[in-house]
């Protein structure tokens, strides 16, 4: 028996669902339910959402554990007292990418539609791998790919928080972005920077690191740098053409070569060169790339379109930074220029809001109306004066509003916005089908 504290998060879930592909018995708690635990216990996974120390399965081989559950945890507590074996997610990750040629993508953003990308070009190339995504990838609809142990190749997302990301072994490593951020954690940017350098560092030296070029990563290993100007590998004439986006990637100066996706913005053609560049280093054809790319669906959260008629737009998106907001309200802009824009945000962390309350403030103001819910509070305790009414009274767009999770349909269904996006990391998600089914039956 494998049981996992915390199964309900995204990479938590994903080694839930690849040990009981192994023929493990699994089981896990978690605080709340969702609609990714539901999935969990209907592949034949045990939940239980009590912290209760008799709801603990017997037999136990060892326990994963998410930086997520608390120090105070009963269950955990409780574990330790009988010496059960206990293993961070980041660990067993780690054990896994010293056994293949692993991929391993981070960043502050970015790292969960390139890893998605990567594995699908690799298996629409005919690769065989395992993966693990930070998210649930359409073409898969799941956040794992199971392999066989003799395959060489396994892709992860190399989360940053709790320096995750150090435990592993990359042969190819990959960094997005790297923003001011998990400030809880590290106490300043120059050390998150420093944890990026260490993180590229580990990469083999037969290997490769990718990164994208304005970024203070420091290596003497092999490496490629990518962007929109200024880098080993460019993305030029970026158009959106029928509903899709096309560029051009020029390498080195040489003759460009041209690529269609159905992913919008900039920040998705630079995650679309890192994933050429990576699946290019791992000997897939520019063919395969292209079909790759053409054929890739997204990932769930991710600009994600979830209505798309004559009366309404609605788009969901993870987007809990205040870059990521811009670069998402700036691909919205983009592809829907003429439509007034409703943004519903959901802050999520107080520390996050406390740290980038201006940034936030910046970014939402982008939209044509603001939409608060008040702060998700995660693994954190209430700071005092730092609220949605406090970023509410920095914002500038023409109009805006707080409101309570048990208002928010009356308020969008009142405002009946022709584009709207839900953003946030906290459970705002819960809402999604009830909007989309809303403004699909007016």
């Amino acid at each position: 028996m494998v049981y996992f504290l915390g199964i309900g998060g995204i990479g938590m879930s994903a080694l839930a669902r690849y040990f009981k592909a192994k023929g493990h018995e699994v089981a896990g708690y978690d605080r709340t339910p969702s609609p990714l635990t539901h999935r969990l216990e209907n592949e034949g996974i045990s939940i239980h959402y009590v912290d209760d120390p008799t709801m603990i399965p017997k037999d136990i081989e060892f326990v994963v554990l998410t930086p997520a559950i608390p120090a105070n945890s009963l269950e955990l507590n409780y574990l330790k007292s009988k010496n059960v074996k206990i293993i961070k997610r980041a660990e067993v990750l780690g054990m896994l990418s010293e056994q293949h040629d692993a991929v391993a993508i981070a960043g502050t953003h970015g790292k969960t539609t390139t890893t998605a990308l990567v594995t699908h070009i690799l298996m629409t190339a005919g690769k065989r791998l395992s993966a693990f995504i930070g998210g649930i990838a359409r073409n898969i609809d799941s956040n794992v790919v199971i392999g066989e142990e003799k395959d060489d190749l396994i892709v992860m997302e190399a989360d940053e928080f709790d320096h995750s990301f150090l435990k592993l072994s990359p042969f190819v490593s990959v960094v997005t972005s790297i923003d001011a951020d998990h400030l809880d954690i590290y106490g300043d940017y120059q050390h998150l920077v420093e944890s990026f350098n260490e993180f590229v560092n580990k990469t083999s030296n037969d290997g490769l690191v990718i990164y994208h070029a304005d970024l203070p990563v420091v290596t003497n290993k092999k490496h490629v740098t990518y962007g929109l100007e200024n880098a080993d590998v460019v993305a030029e004439n970026v158009k959106i053409i029928n509903g899709e986006t096309c560029f051009d990637v020029v390498v080195a100066g040489n003759v460009p070569s041209s690529f269609t996706m159905s992913l919008y913005g900039n920040h998705n053609v630079q995650n679309a060169l890192a994933a050429i560049i990576a699946c290019s280093y791992l000997g897939v054809s520019e063919d395969d790339i292209r079909k790759g790319l053409a054929t890739f669906k997204g990932v769930q959260r991710r600009f994600d379109i979830r209505v798309r008629d004559e009366k309404h737009v609605y788009i969901d998106d993870y987007a809990h930074h205040p870059e990521e907001i811009k670069a998402a309200l700036l691909a919205a802009r983009n592809v829907f220029p003429h439509k007034e824009l409703t943004v519903v945000f959901q802050p999520h962390l107080f520390t996050r809001t406390r740290d980038f309350i201006d940034g936030f403030a910046e970014s939402l103001s982008l939209a044509d109306r603001v939409i608060l819910l008040d702060i998700y509070p995660a693994r954190e305790l209430p700071i005092e004066g730092v609220t949605s009414a406090a970023l509410l009274t920095k914002i500038t767009a023409k109009e805006k509003m707080l409101t309570t999770k048990e208002e928010l349909l009356k308020n969008i269904k009142d405002i009946d916005p022709e584009l709207v996006m839900t953003v946030g990391a906290g459970d705002i998600d819960r809402f999604v089908p009830q909007i989309e089914e809303m403004l699909k039956n007016e």
